[in-house]
């Protein structure tokens, strides 16, 4: 499918609905997601908390967790465009953004849309693709735009990026550059299952064999979907929070003001976007779970899944065995609740 709205200059309009949006409003959503992937609960709630929160994910795991079938099932339950790009040391910036083609009969270059122009896209194993190819994600996560030549071509105003890595593999792989880790609003590390679940795992195979998964009946329109994302950023949050938030940011920057061993451990803090993010998936987490405010729990649990890839541990804390998780949970124990 060729995407749409490829104007430089475009406004996106949608019909007020937001008065009738609740977290159940998300339940069919869910449900899909359920039917075709048992347990990942976390992989679930980040999906779902980045959608709100219009931001991407970065999905960390071992092959066979279920996390490109997750991604499927979520854009099978969202309206709008998918598509998928499996990331290889061959791949070049055009196959993603698009390039200029010359029409003979017109005697003039016309714009060929890439990938990037769908509303959710898979990056799949994105760090085995080279620096020049993560770059080109960098503009279009950023600025929601697409700058070819002379022209800027915006997004549209559905856009996210869901993109996987392995952690464990790193032959034929590239590092993903701080400024790229940066632009993912969370990281969520997929586990493996447990016992119960894997059992569950191998009953849906069987049901699977014996019939094709069904889309869900009614994806979620765009519309609903905005009307969410508006009634979550009136949710209160209280400004003491706000100074908590960015207590939590600064004290990854001046961790010696903390503690010593956090000193150690952290070598660069957090940008003021992990603020932002905070602030934002704190707001669409107390949604979810049906609260009329923010209070500090949120925070503290979407803050793993903020600040796991904007940390940057020192060579002292990696022999000690230290992982940004360690870091986290430390910094949440020192910095104090208003």
């Amino acid at each position: 499918m060729t995407p749409k709205n490829l104007d430089p200059v475009r406004k996106d309009t949608a019909p007020d609905v937001s008065g009738s949006m609740t977290p159940n409003s998300l339940g069919p959503v869910r449900e899909h997601i359920a039917s075709q992937v048992i347990g990942q609960q976390k992989l679930v709630d980040g999906m779902l908390v980045c959608l709100l929160s219009d931001g991407h994910l970065l999905v960390e795991g071992m092959p066979g967790l279920a996390k490109t079938t997750a991604v499927n099932a979520l854009s099978e339950a969202i309206e709008g465009d998918f598509h998928r790009i499996q990331f290889t040391p061959d791949l070049l910036p055009s196959d993603l953004i698009g390039t200029d083609i010359y029409r003979h009969e017109k005697a003039e270059f016309e714009f060929r849309p890439g990938p990037l122009f769908h509303n959710i896209l898979l990056a799949d194993e994105v760090n085995r693709a080279p620096a020049k190819v993560q770059a080109a994600l960098l503009e279009a996560m950023g600025e929601r735009q697409i700058t070819v030549g002379q022209r800027t071509y915006p997004l549209p105003k559905l856009f996210m990026v869901l993109a996987t890595q392995n952690p464990v593999e790193q032959e034929g792989t590239y590092h993903l550059p701080e400024a790229q880790l940066d632009r993912f609003l969370m990281q969520v590390v997929v586990d493996y299952p447990s016992h119960a679940e894997e059992l569950k795992i191998l009953d849906l195979d069987n049901d699977r064999q014996r019939e094709k998964p069904r889309p869900p009946a009614r994806p979620l329109p765009q519309a609903e979907l905005f009307a969410m994302r508006a009634k979550i950023a009136e949710l209160f949050i209280n400004p003491k929070l706000y100074r908590y938030i960015v207590d939590l940011i600064q004290a990854t920057r001046k961790p010696q003001n903390y503690d010593k061993d956090l000193a150690r451990w952290c070598r660069f803090g957090a940008s003021p976007r992990a603020s932002l993010a905070l602030a934002r998936c704190a707001r669409a987490r107390a949604w979810l779970h049906g609260e009329p405010y923010v209070s500090p729990e949120h925070i503290q649990e979407v803050a793993p899944d903020i600040l796991r890839h904007r940390l940057l541990l020192t060579f002292e804390a990696e022999a000690e065995g230290i992982t940004s998780d360690d870091l986290i949970q430390r910094l949440i124990s020192l910095v104090a609740i208003p």
